[in-house]
């Protein structure tokens, strides 16, 4: 099993985090990871992605050009990374602030009005769990124990008291995305 994952979205929006999460709880699962993230100078409100690789065998390089999976949480980064899914692949996307849904027709696509429902909850700072739940429903590249060990592995020890909430984000994601186009 190879998983070649983009994610991609405005800076603030936990992006880095999330693919950091998710590479930590992949190396507690005892896989081999890489954890590529790339942003511009202004961080916040600034695009940024992270190219996250989890596999059973030795990756011999963090650089993809296509990807099995597109998380997706802007207009920019749909503009940009939609076609770099490989045929057959998956686009997971939140539909907040997209205005040119995605168009192909030879790959997986799936909705998750993540913002929403974080708005809903009163937690925003949870939106990116909210994602990666999605994610990991149509995926499950990650067994749960192991994202509870990688939520402790990545946030800093003062955020602790925030993980069942992240779990419980994850467990909402899961139960909130919803097809728009499958093969």
């Amino acid at each position: 099993m190879t998983e070649e994952i983009i994610i991609a979205g405005f800076g603030g929006q936990g992006v880095l985090s999330m693919g950091k999460i998710l590479a930590y709880s992949g190396v507690m699962q005892n896989q081999e990871v890489s954890w590529m993230p790339s942003y511009g100078p202004e961080m916040r409100g600034g695009t940024a992605n992270v190219t996250v690789i989890i596999s059973d065998e030795r990756i011999s390089s963090p650089i993809v050009h296509q990807y099995d999976t597109a998380i997706i949480l802007n207009q920019q980064s749909m503009d940009k990374f939609e076609s770099t899914v490989k045929p057959g692949g998956l686009l997971v996307y939140d539909g907040n602030g997209i205005t040119r849904h995605p168009e192909r027709k030879d790959i997986n696509i799936y909705r998750i009005d993540a913002n929403d429902e974080a708005a809903k909850l009163g937690i925003s700072k949870v939106f990116n769990m909210i994602v990666l739940g999605g994610y990991l429903k149509l995926k499950p590249i990650i067994l749960p124990e192991f994202m509870h060990k990688g939520l402790e592995k990545s946030l800093p020890k003062r955020h602790h008291g925030m993980i069942p909430e992240n779990e419980k984000a994850i467990e909402t994601g899961k139960n909130i995305i919803y097809p728009v186009h499958t093969l």
